[in-house]
């Protein structure tokens, strides 16, 4: 009986929950601070990270944490997770990434949908952007929009109501026969 009750307890201490104290994302591994049950706080244990992802999760995040050999002395994190910001309602296959500001990149059945929450979205370190479809938009689009950029409406007032001299001379061309719809 003994032999069981100790064989329980080392298989109970093989695996934790805790609460995310601090993180530092600085080191090559991503090292974790947490409180376990009953107060036990462990520091720089390491939070091995999917392949390709990465994240600095909030304080008060909650950890799942391994003990390999039942070594309360070497832990490893393997999840850490905040149910504070986790989206909710999505379909079954559906997949999202998101943060604690409202930032989304989701993967529905009908699509892929990126909410900003009203932030700016950068495309960077790229030659060109290819877009292999139409393109729509309900706002503006500009043109070397870090300089003397014109917005697509701007060009289009500027193109339908274009006049020069006609060959040379002295009179007007009229404006556009066929002018650029909005």
């Amino acid at each position: 009986m003994r032999a069981l009750q100790s064989l329980q307890r080392q298989v109970l201490s093989l695996i934790g929950r805790a609460v995310v104290k601090s993180i530092n994302a600085a080191t090559k591994c991503q090292t974790v601070d947490v409180e376990l049950l009953a107060g036990d706080q462990k520091g720089g244990i390491e939070h091995l990270e999917p392949y390709g992802f990465t994240a600095v999760a909030n304080e008060g995040s909650e950890a799942i944490v391994l003990f390999p050999d039942a070594d309360r002395s070497h832990a490893v994190a393997i999840v850490v997770a905040d149910r504070r910001y986790r989206i909710k309602g999505l379909k079954t296959g559906e997949v999202a990434f998101y943060d604690d500001q409202g930032q989304t990149v989701t993967l529905t059945r009908d699509g892929i949908v990126v909410d900003g929450a009203g932030k700016i979205i950068t495309f960077r370190n790229a030659p060109k952007a290819r877009f292999e479809m139409d393109i729509e938009s309900t706002g503006q689009i500009k043109d070397r929009c870090d300089t003397d950029g014109l917005t697509m409406s701007a060009m289009r007032i500027a193109y339908n109501g274009h006049k020069h001299h006609e060959n040379g001379q002295g009179n007007l061309t009229n404006t556009a026969d066929k002018p650029m719809e909005a």
